[in-house]
């Protein structure tokens, strides 16, 4: 028979906002960009594109899925906006 977790192995969130918690994580991830995998970074990059309401910190991210993105520049933006940017 296998014992349970430890529940100090589970982290609860603070706030309880589980998607403001992942913005934040890549928010850091992008802060420390250089200390991280690329595909880790671009992961991060993604988060803060579709969860972002800065319109600069989404420019900054897409830069820097151009840089590390290997996909042409109009498959990033497609898919970074589906809509066309349409609300």
């Amino acid at each position: 028979m296998t014992a349970p977790l430890s529940h100090s192995a589970i982290t609860t969130s603070v706030t309880g906002d589980w998607m403001h918690d992942r913005l934040t994580e890549a928010r850091s991830v992008l802060a420390d960009s250089t200390q991280h995998q690329d595909s880790l970074v671009i992961l991060a990059a993604w988060v803060v594109v579709g969860q972002s309401d800065d319109a600069r910190e989404c420019g900054d991210a897409i830069d820097l899925l151009r840089l590390l993105d290997r996909r042409p520049l109009h498959a990033i933006a497609a898919a970074a906006f589906p809509k066309g940017g349409a609300a």
